[in-house]
């Protein structure tokens, strides 16, 4: 499976996220922050999808934003 998107793909599902999830992407991150502690891409975001009843699209999406930014973190 591809965990990944081209920016545009992903800059445009995220910008889609609150209004189709009545919930802010930053919501959506500390969910996954204080979530399970799941270690495999597709757990997460299986997680998110059943747990929250999120579609596959902007679960894979808050995933992959919540990686990129926990990378950024480790590099400051």
């Amino acid at each position: 499976m591809s965990h990944t998107f081209s920016e545009e793909t992903h800059r445009n599902l995220l910008a889609r996220i609150p209004g189709c999830t009545g919930r802010e992407v930053s919501d959506w991150l500390r969910a996954v922050d204080e979530g399970p502690s799941l270690i495999r891409f597709d757990e997460k975001v299986s997680w998110l999808r059943g747990a929250h009843g999120l579609a596959y699209g902007h679960a894979k999406a808050i995933i992959h934003e919540h990686d990129l930014r926990r990378a950024a973190r480790r590099m400051l």
